[in-house]
């Protein structure tokens, strides 16, 4: 059996508008830290994602590997179909890795696509 779905969200899919529109619902999360990554912002050109959030720039993450470099935010248990649905709501310029969080749990987040490993995942 595979373990849960987690998702680190420090930005937008912690709005409950926007989970709605992109989820269905509204999740439920527990905070938590991810330590050696900060947040920049990126400037969207999208109109479907700038309406739904109701903002043109979005936080991204940047990974740093300095333990001092902290970011906020909430994980959520979700299933496959709302990772999916996640990704299709997140532009180009942010990729999907796995990370480990403060509290130990391993998480997918969305990030700066240039610092993933391979950019065309």
């Amino acid at each position: 059996m595979s373990s849960s779905i987690r998702l680190f969200s420090f930005g937008t899919l912690q709005d409950p508008v926007v989970q709605r529109s992109v989820f269905g619902r509204e999740l439920t999360g527990s905070p938590d830290l991810l330590t050696g990554h900060r947040v920049d912002v990126l400037r969207i050109t999208d109109p479907e994602v700038i309406a739904l959030s109701g903002l043109a720039e979005h936080p991204l993450l940047i990974p740093t590997g300095a333990e001092k470099d902290t970011v906020n935010g909430q994980v959520f248990e979700i299933t496959a179909t709302d990772l999916t649905a996640a990704d299709d709501y997140e532009v180009d310029d942010y990729g999907r890795t796995e990370v480990t969080l403060a509290s130990g749990l391993r998480a997918w987040v969305y990030l700066d696509k240039r610092y993933l490993d391979d950019p065309a995942d």
